[in-house]
């Protein structure tokens, strides 16, 4: 399918613009899919525009990938070449560069790779890329993703369409994620949308949040301790410069870091969670003192396995977003399969690595001094969802003060 250029022109610009925010005179590295060609030449030309030195454009293909974790040894698959990583490192370093991802993964890529051969590259290949993703997950710099269609992920999310027609769908799922159209100005959309998650935000931040309560019909019974210095945040974000970006396009979500060791009770999940090419589905973790001591799930129960066992911190949380049940993705009642959107449909937990950014200090601090104020130490951050049309959540302050959260999928201010 043919995407309206004028379309294309919009939602390059508002990559560029809003998402990753590019500087006159930076490199902006834009990591891409063969099946996303159209819009990677648009964002190329966008960020030209906005002022790019250059653009360094990296293309993968999840096929390709796929025939690699096949067919390599685990040796070759783990061992991850320096000049790959120095690639994008030497832009970091001197402080020039800013990333944008498009993604176009096909959900369940992966299912016939030996699952442990996968985990363990996998392990790896985090291990290695830890400098780099640091700057990430810090904000040391301008950072966003972003999604295009591919024929083959369309037709898992519309499997009764042809080809044609479920790729318009999902490019009109997509757009409409992204507050774009053919007549609106999808920047003044952002940034009225930026703005009402600020003020939610603002509110979360002054109440001063001690602990949250959990509860739905899916049996999800689970409280989570919050750090006394802990941020919440959502929308727009700034670099440790001072740059603002909107690191995931789109977004709903209000989020921040749980207490490593303050998380107790059962979660289930809401949706599938597409990881490492697998598809995880009808699972659920239970927790004590911070760490997952019980899982379980029926779909793919080894993919579940390696994320607990990724390493050290995949058995305990990093993140916990609230996304109310009446917002535009949630109510397209499309099924993504994919987290950039499904993430943003539902309340959901990350396993794994913290943003520093969600505690004071947290961007200057060292891993030894983030772990001694409890915040999550790990190379991999994986979400999953587990909100639902009945979520309650309820907050106690530092006093114990009880404060309605959330009642009936949505927030109560």
């Amino acid at each position: 399918m043919e995407i309206n250029e004028k379309i294309l022109e919009k939602y390059a610009k508002v990559a560029v613009t809003m998402g990753v925010n590019v500087q006159k005179g930076q490199t902006l590295i834009l990591n891409t899919s063969i099946d996303a060609v159209p819009l990677t030449r648009a964002v190329v030309k966008a960020a030209y525009e906005a002022g790019a030195k250059q653009v360094q454009v990296n293309y993968g293909d999840d096929i390709v990938s796929k025939y690699h974790y096949t067919y390599q040894d685990l040796e070759t698959l783990k061992t991850v070449p320096q000049w790959l990583i120095d690639s994008k490192l030497d832009y970091m370093k001197d402080g020039t560069a800013c990333m944008l991802r498009i993604c176009s993964d096909v959900p369940g890529i992966l299912k016939d790779v030996d699952g442990e051969k996968l985990g363990k590259a996998m392990q790896a290949r985090a291990a290695a890329m830890k400098e780099l993703n640091a700057y990430t997950m810090a904000n040391k710099i301008q950072w966003s993703i972003v999604a295009a269609p591919n024929a083959e992920w369309a037709k898992q999310v519309f499997p009764k369409d042809d080809e044609e027609t479920a790729v318009s769908k999902l490019w009109d799922a997509i757009l409409h994620a992204m507050r774009i159209d053919e007549e609106n100005d999808p920047i003044a959309a952002w940034d009225e949308h930026n703005r009402t998650l600020a003020e939610r935000e603002q509110k979360l931040n002054d109440m001063k949040l001690k602990k949250l309560h959990f509860t739905n019909g899916r049996c999800t019974d689970l409280t989570i301790e919050i750090p006394d210095d802990g941020i919440w945040a959502g929308g727009n974000e700034k670099t440790t410069s001072g740059i603002v970006f909107n690191p995931n396009m789109p977004t709903e979500e209000i989020f921040t870091m749980p207490y490593k060791y303050g998380v107790n009770g059962t979660v289930y999940a809401s949706k599938p969670l597409d990881y490492n090419g697998k598809l995880i589905d009808d699972f659920w973790f239970t927790f004590k003192d911070g760490k997952v001591v019980d899982y379980g799930a029926k779909q793919e129960p080894e993919a579940l396995k390696s994320l607990v066992e990724f390493d050290e911190g995949s058995c305990y949380l990093g993140e916990v977003a609230l996304v109310p049940y009446e917002s535009p993705i949630s109510l397209s009642n499309i099924l993504f399969l994919n987290t950039l959107f499904d993430e943003n449909a539902s309340c959901h937990l990350a396993l794994g690595k913290a943003y520093p950014m969600n505690i004071v200090g947290g961007t200057e601090m060292s891993d030894e001094e983030l772990a001694a104020h409890g915040v999550n130490l790990s190379d991999t951050h994986v979400d999953f969802m587990f909100g639902t049309a009945d979520m309650k959540i309820t907050g106690f302050d530092q006093n114990g003060k009880e404060l309605s959260i959330f009642d009936q999928g949505n927030f109560v201010f």
